[in-house]
């Protein structure tokens, strides 16, 4: 990243000139659902907008999941639905090859009118939790992993694509297979392209556990706000990537019910300003920081599931027995707990957070789990003992299992406020419960079939 303003103007105009096909940008901000929304405007204006910022609705970070208005929105009537400004992040703007024609995208984030960091940002959010680990002379350093689906995009509800090899629809579940990875290499070629363009760190890809499932990770970055701004531009590229193979993508949380859920997965440690591991004891175990840190990610995890799974669908994932995290646990190289230790190198000891769905906003899944952790350093609390065998069948204390009371627990938790902005909690509280009450005067087709005729 650039350093002054004006670096970064001859950073923006050399990037254009190098590329003198792109005629637009898109100019967007993220909203608390994790998607997209802005303007695109001539790439004339790239610079003016890089200086002066872009005028927005606080409101627009508010919407619902199909883009309306949420009634009664707080921060409307307290505000008379003003302008905010939008504020460059000073991430490097990106090229967007799979339009019909070669665009760019510059990722902004929100300020007040009189130039102050809006609090209902979920971008803003991470970085006051980065800012706090800062003033403690830590690092989180991040990787990323995030499952998706390519899927048939013909019907009307998903189906799992056909091989480009074979011609024949996948029909089963391809976990760690090389023949599926060989057989969608082009698209994993161009993403792989995407993501190098983008300066996203990718790395590992594997098919997964569902017809047309895969998983790519990402390099470990001591920028947590790059993490995020990856993850977000990262399910943006591979939907766009898919669409140019007439295919479709999608990082819901369980767009089958038969079939494994996607998840988005964090693994973190922490280092002080000589990069020395404070997670690393040297032997099998963790340090006492870092137990520190797993014993606040369990005391917020309930409160705080709303983030990981903000939606009616990612409860699905989370049901017992669909081989997701549902209890508060722990425990070394232990996939059946919420919290695993991978083994490995010790001077890689780090911890993976396996609570959130694909399904969720990047910022507010990387502030619940840094900020879990940094309450748990801040009071020296200490974990349970870790668990040992099947965290599945254990009578542990579990995650909210439906949305209703993970937006409950949310708007009531003890340490949601130590974490998010009041505006933020308000906000996104009142989003999902406007979601939540149109999905309950919805009825289903499977309601018709199981009900209309027999009761």
């Amino acid at each position: 990243m650039t350093d002054t303003p004006e670096a970064l103007n001859n950073d923006i105009r050399n990037w254009l000139q190098e590329r003198p096909e792109i005629e637009s940008v898109f100019a967007c901000v993220c909203d608390l659902n994790g998607i997209m929304r802005g303007k695109r405007l001539p790439i004339e204006k790239a610079k003016s907008i890089m200086d002066d910022g872009l005028r927005l609705p606080l409101s627009i970070l508010s919407l619902d999941i199909w883009g309306e208005d949420i009634e009664n929105n707080e921060l409307v009537y307290e505000t008379g639905d003003s302008d905010g400004i939008c504020e460059y992040t000073r991430r490097p703007i990106v090229l967007v090859n799979w339009t019909s024609r070669p665009s760019a995208l510059a990722m902004f984030w929100m300020n007040t009118e009189d130039g102050a960091p809006f609090p209902g940002d979920p971008r803003r959010a991470l970085s006051r939790v980065v800012e706090r680990y800062k003033a403690r002379g830590l690092t989180p350093v991040v990787a990323t992993e995030l499952e998706f689906y390519l899927y048939d995009p013909t019907s009307s509800e998903p189906q799992p694509p056909h091989s480009p090899v074979t011609g024949k629809r996948l029909d089963s579940d391809g976990a760690l297979s090389l023949d599926e990875l060989e057989h969608f290499d082009a698209v994993l070629n161009d993403i792989y392209d995407a993501c190098a363009e983008q300066g996203i760190p990718a790395d590992a890809a594997i098919s997964e556990n569902g017809a047309g499932q895969f998983e790519i990770n990402m390099v470990h970055v001591a920028d947590p706000l790059q993490a995020a701004d990856d993850a977000v531009l990262f399910k943006r590229l591979v939907r766009g990537i898919a669409r140019k193979h007439d295919l479709a993508a999608t990082f819901m949380a369980k767009p089958y019910g038969d079939r494994s859920g996607s998840g988005f997965h964090v693994h973190f440690s922490l280092v002080d300003a000589a990069g020395v591991n404070l997670f690393d004891s040297g032997g099998e175990l963790g340090t006492p920081l870092m137990e520190n840190a797993v014993a606040g990610l369990l005391a917020t995890m309930q409160e705080n599931t709303l983030t990981f799974a903000p939606h009616e669908n990612s409860y699905r994932r989370l049901l017992p027995g669909a081989h997701a995290p549902i209890n508060v646990a722990w425990g070394y190289e232990n996939r059946t707990a919420a919290i695993r230790i991978p083994g490995g190198n010790h001077k890689a000891r780090r911890i993976e957070h396996r609570v959130a769905g694909a399904d969720a906003n990047p910022y507010l899944v990387l502030a619940s789990i840094l900020g879990g952790a940094l309450i748990g350093i801040e009071g020296d609390m200490k974990p349970a003992a870790p668990i040992e065998g099947d965290a599945y069948s254990m009578k542990l204390d579990h995650l909210p299992l439906d949305w209703a009371t993970a937006i409950q627990a949310f708007k009531r938790g003890t340490h949601v406020q130590e974490i998010y902005s009041k505006r933020l909690q308000t906000m996104l509280v009142e989003c999902k419960m406007q979601e939540l009450k149109r999905f309950a005067r919805a009825v289903t087709d499977f309601e018709y079939d199981s009900y209309l005729e027999v009761v």
